[in-house]
């Protein structure tokens, strides 16, 4: 089902709606891996030109964050590649299509930047999350950054942009 009146709004990740939004996905993560997510992340990341932070709205109502930052992690033949961070959709809102909603502005918002693929890392106990990425054309990729090895890891990307087809 589409996700009508979605708005997505570009903003920093120190805005209070951002980090209300990624403070529920961290207690997320402490449901379900006991323990809250401890890859870095510099706020500075998702401001341009190393990326960009969203939060997406339903009747002014910050219900999904998405967030794209560049990477060095080579992927799908891809020199450019951003890293998809902080994909989250509160728990009332979801199975609306809103991930997927927020997740096609992130490859078009990073193509525009011109990343050429995204990559991205999620856990075995998001498997709403890994059925996302496949459904919408990512496929398994090497383990790479803070949790590479992990058991409980998993890593997809997708090629966005081919800079050779313009």
């Amino acid at each position: 089902m589409p996700a009508p009146g979605l708005r997505i709004e570009r903003l920093p990740i120190t805005h209070p709606d951002a980090m209300l939004l990624v403070e529920a996905v961290q207690e997320e993560y402490v449901a379900r891996y006991g323990g809250r997510d401890e890859s870095p992340v510099d706020p500075h990341d998702f401001e341009d030109p190393l990326g960009q932070f969203f939060v997406g709205y339903l009747d002014g109502t910050p219900v999904a964050t998405g967030a794209w930052r560049r990477s060095s992690v080579r992927a799908l033949g891809a020199e450019v590649t951003a890293e998809v961070k902080r994909m989250y959709v509160v728990p009332a809102a979801q199975r609306r299509g809103l991930a997927r909603r927020m997740l096609a502005h992130l490859e078009a918002t990073a193509a525009e930047a011109g990343v050429e693929a995204l990559v991205l890392e999620t856990g075995m106990k998001q498997p709403e999350a890994i059925s996302l990425y496949l459904s919408s054309g990512y496929e398994p990729i090497p383990g790479f950054g803070h949790y590479c090895g992990s058991e409980l890891s998993r890593c997809f990307g997708r090629r966005i942009h081919d800079p050779r087809s313009l």
